[in-house]
């Protein structure tokens, strides 16, 4: 098992510091530009989402007066 030490000394059993730096170091994993208007995909669900509950909560508020 390697002793590794963190940044101020502290022990580290796992060694994940050490891993974690590596990963930082190499830029993480390269995600395509290309990914990025897929992102509205979320929000557009979000805003049917609301407006499907304002709908239902507008029928059944149409019949608790009815």
């Amino acid at each position: 098992m390697a002793n590794t030490q963190g940044p101020q000394g502290n022990y580290d059993p796992a060694g994940s510091t050490q891993m974690f730096r590596a990963f930082v170091d190499e830029g993480g994993p390269q995600t395509p530009r290309a990914a990025a208007p897929a992102s509205s995909g979320p929000r557009v669900g979000l805003i049917i989402g609301v407006v499907v509950a304002v709908v239902i909560v507008a029928a059944v508020a149409w019949l608790a007066l009815k």
